[in-house]
């Protein structure tokens, strides 16, 4: 039984995508993000809720509803499914999908509209000044440049004249609680650049934001008005609907916003670390706990657009790849939260290298080699060797290799506090390289045919390092599952092991708290020492019990070939 200790709970989010066309890799790029996470923390045992969705309403969802011939709720029931469709082949796992067409996020919209007037931060004025469709923004004079059609926006969407009576938010006034709340809690916003880069806006001077559109009728309707709601108030508060507001005194509610984590791309940043947490502390609630922006992705060298010819597509990615190597790829390869570029050639290195030679060839080589010369029968850990062994140094390096994860898990859940996915994987690759040298040290092969001709202290030494390198493995498939985790299962079933590796997320969780979670199936596992191999503090491997180890490996099978 694990020590009782209280469990976390997690609130994360991606933005809701707008579904103005068709989903490309930045979606995937921040669903896939928010899965990893969510999967690590429960994983941790922690009560996880994982949220995503479609912003469907807004100028540019009509104009392209209109521009093939669809009522907007039509185009939007259409696009949504794309969306629901990418998560589904990413292999992403969430515990709710927001659409603002939703009745629900209509009823806690117009909650926080109420609220806002109650509190006297909403007035009704007249705008003048410029609005682009595409960013579904409003930009100052001074943030514009010229360009070969007219004015543009720092994006470098055109952008039009607009004046139509409108409400406001009274944002001016936020400008110090902002600046106070931010230096109080430095940790809101990351990276740091993108820390500095709000600060510097704050600093600079807030007008009051305009908060309504006259002159559009596709959203959220304003109670007693004919306005409807400006579209990023409107998508904003997707984050509140799926905890239920305006029950905010909800047990939901109350759990998992002081936990709140928002995934974005740092294009949406001054509307997630501005606007958004001013609207809350308007209303009354706290802003969330942590924000993360992300960079971008470009191809090849290249930013990626539809004139270019080089958007990519992540179902075509997912279909010629595989869904383990996309994922991988994209985390492994750049830094979450600095700009990437994909490009083919070194996708192909990466994968074939990490994957292919590193992960798929360790795996093989230890369970091939025990299907092959001990008739799939795996050796029981037997501790450590006589200290003048010949062989005490591969003794040795099989309790290194053994305790590998527990020497890195206090590190792994920093990076994931962190976001810092890219750390994360590479203290995993890391280990895996280790294992790959270690396998190589113990040569199973040379001390197989020196037990047959006798040499009980080679017999000795060739079962306890097996068994260390299959434990290895197994810590090695639970700290992948979050990244890649159909190759993590396919590891864990490989190895013998009971059910799958999900299942550690849900059954070590009791009256909320961790308990012991491992399990054991007779004639399949064996719980043969009373520590576990690893320890995390919040029950990362402890939650598997006592060390799992297999009487039978199952069939030894190829995990990655290199012919992408």
């Amino acid at each position: 039984m694990c020590c009782m200790i209280p469990v976390p709970f997690r609130y994360i989010t991606t933005p809701i995508y707008y579904v103005n066309d068709r989903p490309h890799l930045g979606h995937l790029y921040t669903s896939v993000a928010g899965d990893i996470l969510a999967r690590f923390y429960k994983l941790l045992g922690h009560r996880v809720k994982f949220v995503t969705g479609t912003d469907e309403h807004g100028a540019k969802v009509d104009q392209a509803a209109r521009q093939q011939g669809l009522l907007p709720q039509e185009y939007v029931d259409v696009m949504a499914k794309a969306f629901q469709d990418l998560i589904q082949v990413a292999h992403v796992q969430t515990d709710d999908f927001i659409r603002t067409t939703e009745q629900r996020h209509h009823r806690a919209a117009t909650a926080l509209w109420n609220r806002l007037e109650q509190t006297g931060a909403i007035y009704l004025d007249h705008y003048a000044g410029w609005y682009a469709i595409r960013d579904e923004a409003y930009y100052d004079e001074s943030e514009l440049a010229d360009g070969p059609n007219g004015k543009i926006a720092p994006t470098g969407a055109p952008v039009e004249w607009v004046q139509e009576p409108c409400y406001f938010f009274r944002l001016s006034q936020f400008q110090q609680p902002l600046l106070d709340y931010y230096r109080d809690h430095p940790e809101a916003i990351g990276p740091d650049s993108r820390y500095n880069e709000v600060i510097s806006f704050l600093n600079s001077g807030l007008r009051d934001l305009a908060v309504s559109r006259s002159k559009m009728t596709w959203g959220i309707g304003i109670p007693g008005s004919d306005h409807v709601m400006y579209v990023w108030v409107d998508a904003l508060t997707n984050y509140l609907t799926a905890l239920g507001y305006p029950d905010s005194d909800g047990p939901e509610f109350q759990e998992h916003w002081k936990e709140s984590i928002h995934l974005i791309g740092k294009d949406i940043l001054r509307f997630h670390a501005v606007y958004w947490p001013a609207l809350l502390m308007a209303a009354g609630l706290m802003p969330p706990k942590r924000l993360f922006a992300h960079g971008w992705w470009m191809s090849e060298g290249q930013k990626m657009s539809k004139s270019l010819g080089n958007v990519i597509d992540p179902f075509a990615l997912i279909d010629q790849y595989g869904v383990d190597r996309v994922r991988y790829f994209l985390f492994r390869h750049v830094r979450f939260g600095q700009d990437g570029d994909f490009s083919k050639a070194l996708f192909q290195q990466r994968c074939n290298h990490e994957l292919a030679d590193g992960l798929g060839n360790l795996v093989h080589r230890v369970l091939s080699f025990i299907q092959n010369r001990l008739d799939s029968v795996m050796p029981v850990w037997s501790g450590g060797a006589v200290a003048d062994s010949e062989y005490a140094c591969l003794h040795r390096g099989a309790d290194v290799i053994r305790e590998w994860a527990s020497e890195q898990s206090s590190g792994w859940i920093h990076h994931i506090e962190e976001q810092n996915i890219y750390a994360y994987l590479e203290s995993v690759y890391s280990g895996i390289t280790k294992g790959n040298v270690y396998m190589a040290e113990l040569a199973p092969w040379a001390l197989f045919k020196l037990a047959r001709s006798g040499d009980m202290a080679a017999e000795q030494a060739m079962r306890h390092g097996l068994c260390a390198l299959v434990i290895f493995l197994r810590d090695v498939a639970i700290a992948l599952w979050p990244v890649i985790p159909a190759t993590a299962q396919s590891i864990w079933t490989q190895l013998g092991l009971p059910g799958a590796i999900q299942d550690l997320t849900g059954g070590g969780v009791e009256s909320g708290h961790v308990t012991d979670g491992g399990s054991e199936r007779s004639g399949q596992v064996s719980n043969i020492e009373n520590g576990a191999t690893a320890k995390l503090d919040a029950g990362f491997f402890s939650c598997l019990g006592a060390d799992l180890l297999i009487d039978c490996i199952g069939q030894p099978t190829p995990l990655f070939s290199k012919d992408v």
